[in-house]
């Protein structure tokens, strides 16, 4: 168990198994020391933990909570990328969110901060990052929020 899964251990989760691409597209590619993930929605087991849109079918807190399992995919795809050790992350460079978002729907920043949070958690100022956070009018698999993230590793 890596450094970051232990984290993640004592903070009373577990990194999923990497999701599957539903279309023609690739969990990550890797540049040199650049990993780029794929957009991850918030599924576990090829099922969305929530569908619709925030607020109207889903509170910030519960959308919140979604954009930690979006990040909680793309550390399991992360880790396939880099062999199977966390440890060899050195930051989180970029997050991109996307929240299903109600028209008129301005906390789309609070919603995405799941995800860039949980990366400040584990690796603390190496986990800050540059960040978009944009509301859409649909997601794939009618998913409350998908996270994209790019990080550099150590080779």
């Amino acid at each position: 168990m890596t450094t970051i899964e232990a984290s993640l251990a004592a903070m009373g989760l577990e990194l999923p198994p990497p999701p599957r691409p539903i279309a023609a597209f690739v969990p990550f590619t890797r540049d040199g020391n650049t990993v780029y993930l794929a957009g991850q929605v918030n599924e576990l087991g090829g099922v969305p933990t929530l569908r619709g849109k925030v607020p109207r079918d889903h509170s910030i807190e519960a959308a919140t909570e979604a954009a930690q399992v979006c990040a909680l995919n793309l550390l399991a795809c992360l880790k396939l990328a880099c062999g199977g050790d966390l440890d060899k992350v050195e930051r989180c460079l970029s997050v991109r969110g996307f929240v299903n978002a109600s028209d008129g729907f301005a906390q789309v920043p609070m919603v995405i901060n799941g995800a860039s949070n949980l990366f400040l958690a584990l690796w603390g100022e190496q986990g800050r990052h540059a960040r978009t956070a944009v509301g859409v009018a649909a997601l794939p698999q009618d998913a409350v929020v998908e996270v994209d993230a790019i990080f550099r590793v150590r080779a």
